[in-house]
């Protein structure tokens, strides 16, 4: 379905009002069948009337400035411009489905509740989009012109906390779900909320891995059938995010059965690798002067020296990756047998090129291997290898760990790049979300400390503001089933530090070991899953109870592994009416979030918090390549985070897809417009890797192999 244009948003609202008004002439006629929905959809008709009509001048006043709000003329895109298109599409499908049902009212296949109920979600839909577009009205007013944050008015950003607090979101989560997003991806965002639900059922449970996934499949039965039902335990999970359940679901991806049949569709590479480094101090050339060196120490923050998790991919094998030293940094279990021993492997010589990655996963959850399918894809269509670093995870490794990890990793790279397969005469860094934030202050501490930086950046979506400061784009969170401001915020105050208890990472257990504990408990889990799957189809209570069908007890018992319940925290303020026209209020949860706006210091450091930084702290960084979303939540970080780097004269460039969520690199092989925004990527670290050849003033770098080995340690 095309979302309406900027120019065309009156042709949407009198088409929205015609449709209201001939529907609500035809179910006002006598002798209709379905009595009581007829009733149910002109009440429900004359609300989205009502919200449309008032909806027509806000949205009228946003259209009449936005643009002053991109980054360029070029490239149209601010979360302020995200609104109006997030309105416009809920009511486009507001008109579909009302010209579906004057149209089908009255054959004998038409589904009458299920119709009622549909449009009754979308109303109730609008109408929390309604105060969405109220409330970035107020961040318009009160902001200095042309800025999309109140970076230093904490009286808008906790209006914002508060809202999110009380605000109803369910309906976002079940029939209208994904409705602002490609139309390709509603089926998976459907099965990402239905299994996140499911395993909140059974989380805190005594399975593991496969195992508790096998058995949340099977009571999803219920949340399949009832829409309203999953999108209110939804909105109860995330309201109080309980930190380990939200890493524990999305390191499913981890298991080495969903990873093995992601190898199976992805590219083929003859080397992937994991490799540990040990802490050792290395000794890097000068910028300035590579007759000096800079010595660079391990990562030490926390609990001390400690080595670096990375995997190296490449699609070809290279001169170096078939080396024992290489083979000696690897931590696979047994050692991996190199290609080279295969007599149809032709080996290459050394690329020179290097990619060097930093997964995204909101500094808490995922590694490398979640992220290997495109870049798979990425080593093949650029023919380059790939150092992939798999950094400490928060809130048990907080800043600065992650930070010095991929530093050092870096760093160990230039030194040995020769092992990698290249001879880095052109470093290229790449990373989305918390990764995108990494290859930023990588780069950044490279300058503080004198040593060569990258070539280039090449950041999707990055965070580069980890606050809970209010932006248009950020309103987004109150509808976003990938990143709920509840999520958001406990990633931030996680690697922040705020309520961590920092412990040394134990070495990681092979997926085999995982996979043989969990098939001793599979039967077991099958049939009680099995037990509960039938049951919530013969107990109604079941299906339609939602989280009001648990006892006092039950709800006792499972705040504490998914953080189900607000009554075991403070209660948080509500939101404020007032803050609304007259006659108008939003729908109200009745499961209050409780919310820790991000307050300790650390968030504005400037290795944290990249947009905060001082100039001179950014001057001299490579050329940042920036892919965003037009729907993701973060937004108005890429775009604050590109002008900010223009108006200092250094070289950015923003790219805005269309219709896509945060994350959609993972997405890549799932439909046409993500695999398209995939490739944006891809094409941007080419042009990095390529750029002396459009750039020729630029000084050619020699190969560094050679230089980076005469300064090692072992040399001096």
């Amino acid at each position: 379905m095309r979302v309406a244009s900027d120019m065309d948003y009156k042709i949407v609202f009198t088409a929205l009002e015609t449709v209201c008004e001939d529907n609500i002439a035809f179910l006002c006629g006598s002798d209709l069948p379905y009595g009581a929905v007829a009733k149910r959809l002109v009440t429900c008709l004359r609300q989205i009337q009502e919200h449309g009509q008032a909806l027509k001048p806000v949205v009228g006043s946003f259209t009449a400035v936005f643009h002053h709000y991109d980054f360029d003329a070029q490239t149209p895109g601010n979360g302020y411009r995200t609104l109006v298109k997030v309105l416009l599409s809920c009511l486009l499908h507001i008109i579909h489905k009302g010209r579906y049902i004057a149209s089908n009212y009255n054959s004998a296949f038409f589904r009458a509740d299920h119709n009622a109920s549909e449009m009754e979600a979308y109303s109730s839909a609008l109408c929390q989009l309604r105060a969405l577009l109220h409330l970035a009205q107020r961040l318009l007013n009160d902001n200095e012109f042309g800025q999309l944050y109140a970076l230093q008015d904490g009286d808008l950003s906790g209006r914002f906390v508060r809202e999110y607090s009380s605000m109803h979101k369910a309906c976002f989560y079940g029939r209208c779900l994904g409705f602002q997003f490609s139309p390709s991806l509603r089926p998976f965002l459907q099965t990402v909320v239905i299994s996140m639900v499911s395993y909140g059922e059974t989380f805190g449970k005594q399975q593991s891995g496969l195992g508790l996934a096998a058995l949340s499949l099977l009571t999803s039965g219920k949340y399949v059938m009832d829409p309203e039902l999953r999108g209110a335990e939804f909105e109860r999970i995330t309201q109080n995010l309980n930190m380990q359940f939200w890493k524990s679901f999305w390191n499913l991806t981890e298991s080495g059965l969903l990873t093995g049949f992601s190898r199976i569709a992805s590219s083929p590479v003859q080397i992937n690798y994991t490799l540990t480094v040990p802490p050792v101090t290395l000794r890097l050339p000068l910028a300035s002067d590579p007759r000096l060196t800079a010595t660079i120490s391990p990562p030490i923050a926390h609990w001390g020296p400690g080595p670096v998790h990375m995997r190296l991919i490449s699609h070809e094998l290279r001169q170096g990756q078939e080396s024992e030293e290489l083979l000696s940094y690897s931590r696979d279990d047994p050692p991996p047998i190199t290609a080279s021993h295969l007599p149809w492997v032709q080996k290459q010589p050394r690329s020179p090129w290097l990619l060097i990655h930093f997964h995204g996963g909101g500094f808490v959850a995922q590694t490398s291997r979640s992220h290997e399918n495109y870049l798979r894809i990425w080593s093949k269509e650029l023919n380059v290898p790939i150092l992939s670093v798999d950094y400490s995870l928060s809130p048990e490794a907080p800043f600065p760990r992650a930070l010095e990890e991929c530093f050092y990793a870096y760093c160990w790279a230039l030194n040995n790049c020769h092992l990698l397969g290249s001879t880095a005469e052109r470093v290229c860094l790449a990373g989305d979300s918390a990764g995108g934030n990494l290859c930023i202050t990588v780069s950044m501490k490279a300058i503080s400390s004198g040593i060569r930086v990258p070539d280039g950046i090449m950041a999707a979506y990055p965070a580069t503001l980890l606050t809970t400061d209010a932006s248009p784009s950020r309103l987004l969170t109150l509808i976003d089933p990938l990143l709920p401001l509840g999520v958001l915020t406990k990633c931030i105050n996680a690697y922040a530090g705020t309520d961590s208890q920092t412990v040394q990472p134990a070495v990681e257990s092979s997926s085999l070991s995982a996979l043989g504990r969990d098939t001793a408990v599979l039967l077991g889990d099958l049939t009680q899953g099995a037990s509960n799957w039938i049951q919530s189809f013969l107990d109604p209570t079941r299906t339609t109870g939602g989280a009001r069908s648990l006892s006092s007890s039950q709800r006792s018992s499972q705040s504490d592994e998914t953080g189900r319940t607000s009554s075991l925290t403070s209660t948080p303020h509500c939101g404020s009416d007032s803050d609304y026209p007259e006659g108008f209020k939003p729908l109200r949860s009745e499961c209050l979030a409780f919310v820790n706006p991000t307050s300790c210091p650390i968030i504005r450091n400037p290795f944290v918090s990249p947009l905060l930084s001082p100039n001179e702290l950014l001057r001299g960084l490579p050329p940042v390549h920036i892919v965003a979303s037009a729907l993701d939540a973060l937004l108005d970080d890429s775009v604050m985070f590109a002008k900010k780097l223009r108006d200092m004269g250094q070289p950015v460039s923003l790219t805005v897809v269309e219709d896509l969520p945060h994350g959609f690199l993972s997405l890549s092989q799932l439909s046409k417009e993500t695999e398209g925004a995939a490739e944006m990527c891809v094409e941007q670290m080419r042009a990095i890797f390529q750029q002396e050849n459009q750039r020729p003033a630029l000084r050619k770098r020699p190969k560094l192999e050679d230089t980076y080995q005469s300064s090692s340690p072992s040399s001096g």
